[in-house]
């Protein structure tokens, strides 16, 4: 299947964190749009690897994706090598995007900078046609996306450009509370974690809020972009 929309995650739940208005909305616009998580969380103090496997799975029925994989690369400890950007470039070739989402570029979370530059990278090196790579004993033809954004995660980074999603803010929010293990549950036994406090979730709904208040809308998400955002005419812009 080819995508319109890839996005990158370095764990399960930072896509939903960060950009799944953006996804719902484009997926409601007929785009084929595809998750994939590098690792399975498995550092994290709550819960365990497999219930974040069904956690990452209800998060994407809800964004009505069309795919989410787990490239299972060790949280915490994966590096940008040639091992790892050969991984995604696999991912890369077989889905074809025209458009990649991927981690913040500077983050609290060591594996979100880290995943940000190693999905960056192996988007570039996936255009070489000289790289080599197979699927299923049949060899790859290169690709390269069209655009790589990065999504705004942990640190208030300022936006490049913003995305409206007024009409998604449900969606996104519901999508974040699938990972029941993860995020505020005054019933929970389990330690309380920076992101696991009412705070933390209230504030990832203001900020959609707030970065929606400077451009006269409701609700939106923000990115960065590696070049310049170019626009056809004045009129494109809301």
């Amino acid at each position: 299947m080819k995508l319109d929309i890839l996005a990158f995650g370095a764990h399960p739940d930072d896509v939903e964190l960060s950009s799944s208005g953006t996804l719902a909305k484009e997926v409601s616009l007929g785009k084929k749009v595809g998750i994939i998580d590098l690792t399975r969380g498995e550092l994290g103090t709550r819960g365990s690897k497999e219930i974040r496997d069904a956690e990452a799975k209800k998060a994407a029925e809800i964004l009505g994706v069309h795919i989410r994989e787990n490239l299972n690369m060790r949280d915490g400890f994966f590096i940008n090598d040639e091992a790892h950007q050969l991984e995604i470039i696999k991912k890369i070739r077989h889905y074809r995007p025209e458009i990649v989402l991927c981690n913040a570029v500077d983050d609290r979370h060591i594996d979100h900078g880290r995943g940000s530059k190693l999905v960056s990278d192996a988007c570039f090196l996936s255009g070489l046609r000289r790289i080599s790579t197979q699927q299923d004993g049949v060899e790859q033809e290169a690709w390269r996306p069209k655009m790589v954004y990065h999504y705004i995660q942990w640190k208030n980074l300022e936006p490049d450009f913003v995305v409206d999603i007024s009409d998604f803010i449900d969606v996104k929010m519901d999508s974040i509370m699938a990972y029941g293990s993860q995020f505020f549950d005054p019933n929970s036994n389990e330690p309380e974690t920076p992101i696991a406090t009412k705070n933390f979730i209230d504030n990832v709904k203001f900020r959609s809020q707030d970065l929606g208040r400077m451009i006269g809308k409701e609700y939106a998400e923000g990115y960065t972009v590696e070049r310049y955002v170019a626009v056809n005419s004045l009129g494109d812009l809301i």
